[in-house]
């Protein structure tokens, strides 16, 4: 059980990843390749590795809480954990063929407990704010939730996810100034880093949410997210190369789920824009 305690937190972004990964291969081998079985096949894969993770990190909870209790008191790792209700979300329609209507019932508890994360957080962390303290994985605990958004279309929910991509977006708008701030006036430890990867999830994260969720859409809407979420992964796609450098830190996790959301998100977005009468390359 030594391999379990060493686990690191983090390792929820893999996850997350994970899950969504295998929803965009199937979504690229379906609908561009021609290929569904392929696809179909990948998402299975992603999906088995993410739910193995997810209950090593069940395990991990049960067996060593008090670590886990400790590990909460970082504000990196007590923000990054909020991937674990946004891959809990994305896992729930892998399970939807086994769990049947109880499915629904995981993503709501996926839901509702990412909405105490962010109630618990804002207590702990917010009362007494400090610029030190806040890092780009802010942008998991207060717009991640708007993977409800994305998610609700499998359980007819889109009204609840319509609500979270509204709040994720002004909870995006809201965090912009601090966390840049932050990154630009103070250094960052280096095993923290990677986390600048994170800035490319939360427009693309809101982007995709509205796309599924929100009714009716607005052109200027979908063209302005893409263009942000477009722009913002071009500035960490700059950085990427001297990130990939660093020796190996659990941040390495920042790596996976905003990529694969930007992605997501603007496959997404150009078929939204086609039904809107403004079909792009």
């Amino acid at each position: 059980m030594s391999w379990l305690k060493r686990l690191p937190l983090p390792v929820c972004g893999v996850m997350l990843g994970l899950a969504a990964l295998g929803n965009l291969l199937q979504a690229v081998c379906a609908n561009l390749l021609g290929i569904p079985a392929v696809g179909t096949a990948l998402r299975g894969i992603c999906g088995l590795l993410a739910t193995l993770l997810f209950l090593a990190l069940l395990f991990k909870l049960i067996n060593f809480f008090d670590d886990v209790r400790q590990g909460m008191q970082n504000p990196v790792i007590a923000s990054v954990s909020g991937t674990f209700p946004m891959a809990l979300m994305l896992l729930s329609a892998y399970w939807k063929p086994t769990l049947g209507g109880a499915a629904k019932w995981v993503w709501l508890f996926a839901v509702a407990l990412h909405a105490v994360l962010i109630v618990w957080f804002s207590l702990k962390f917010l009362r007494h704010p400090q610029l030190k303290l806040v890092f780009p994985s802010y942008f998991i605990i207060y717009v991640g939730i708007a993977v409800a958004a994305v998610s609700a279309p499998a359980y007819g929910m889109e009204a609840l996810g319509a609500s979270t991509f509204w709040f994720g977006l002004i909870c995006l708008i809201a965090l912009v100034v601090p966390v840049t701030a932050r990154c630009a006036k103070l250094p960052m430890d280096e095993s923290a880093k990677p986390l600048f990867c994170i800035y490319a999830a939360p427009a693309s994260l809101c982007l995709a949410g509205y796309v599924q969720s929100v009714q009716p859409k607005s052109y200027g809407m979908v063209l302005g997210l893409l263009i942000v979420s477009s722009a913002i992964l071009v500035a960490v796609l700059f950085r990427l190369p001297s990130l990939l450098k660093l020796p190996f830190y659990p941040s390495y996790a920042a790596f996976t789920f905003p990529f694969v959301i930007t992605a997501i998100s603007a496959l997404q977005a150009m078929s939204c824009l086609k039904a809107l009468g403004h079909p792009m390359p």
